[in-house]
């Protein structure tokens, strides 16, 4: 815990009330994942959606990133405010906001490899690429079969998965629909990403969540979130990213 200190020192002073009068909570998210976080540009669906509910609570966002495990690990010491694309599923006590955003979690494989799956059970004995904490957000069935499968990984640059399965080194790539898909534009001059594809659609949509420290602010949060779906602005920033 002690490499934190610094980075901690930081963010306790980033709840204190800024000179505009609004509280900052300083809100992890996990690196790069278009189109929910463009991490350079501080922007993206998910991001935009925490800051607008936040603002409307009167309250700061000050983005923090870094990868999921990492992030986990802070919210579990205090050492974020908030953290982003999680839920009770993680293991971590925390106040959790309602659910702001849905994944759709699909299994891909090149259709070249003939690969049928019709249930989770089906992946066993095929090497596998998912996103980190995978075995914690799609459900005990998934987690029973990932720590019977010595093929699986999980990849703290999501980026990676693409990779893995248009090269033929991985069997089976598990990830969001939307992430899998801005992915392939950024890694179109390395890998040939024409090859035809088969989703296979094996988990209901994961309903995510803000995991809050405080639950004062957890509740601050909520309404905002309320205040924005009901005003038109949840619906306007969702479509500024329907092309994924």
């Amino acid at each position: 815990m002690s490499r934190f200190m610094p980075m901690l020192c930081k963010l306790v002073l980033a709840v204190l009330p800024s000179s505009s009068f609004a509280e900052a909570v300083v809100v992890g998210f996990g690196t790069h994942k278009p189109p929910y976080v463009f991490e350079l540009e501080e922007r993206g669906l998910e991001y935009e959606l925490v800051e607008a509910a936040l603002e409307h609570a009167g309250l700061e966002m000050q983005p923090y990133y870094a990868p999921l495990e990492r992030l986990h690990r802070m919210l579990q010491y205090r050492e974020l405010g908030a953290m982003a694309s999680t839920n009770q599923t993680s293991g971590v006590e925390a106040h959790y906001s309602g659910v702001y955003m849905e994944y759709q979690n699909v299994a891909v494989t090149l259709q070249q490899r003939k690969i049928r799956l019709d249930s989770i059970d089906d992946l066993e004995g095929y090497s596998i690429s998912a996103f980190q904490r995978a075995s914690f957000v799609l459900g005990p069935v998934f987690r029973a079969m990932t720590e019977g499968n010595p093929q699986y990984r999980e990849e703290a640059r999501q980026i990676t998965r693409n990779l893995l399965l248009y090269s033929g080194r991985v069997d089976v790539m598990i990830g969001d629909r939307r992430i899998i898909r801005a992915f392939n534009r950024e890694i179109v001059d390395r890998v040939d990403v024409s090859q035809p594809v088969t989703e296979h659609f094996l988990f209901p949509p994961t309903g995510y969540r803000v995991g809050f420290v405080d639950a004062a602010i957890r509740d601050r949060f909520n309404e905002g979130l309320i205040a924005i779906q009901g005003n038109g602005q949840y619906q306007a920033i969702t479509q500024r990213y329907e092309d994924y």
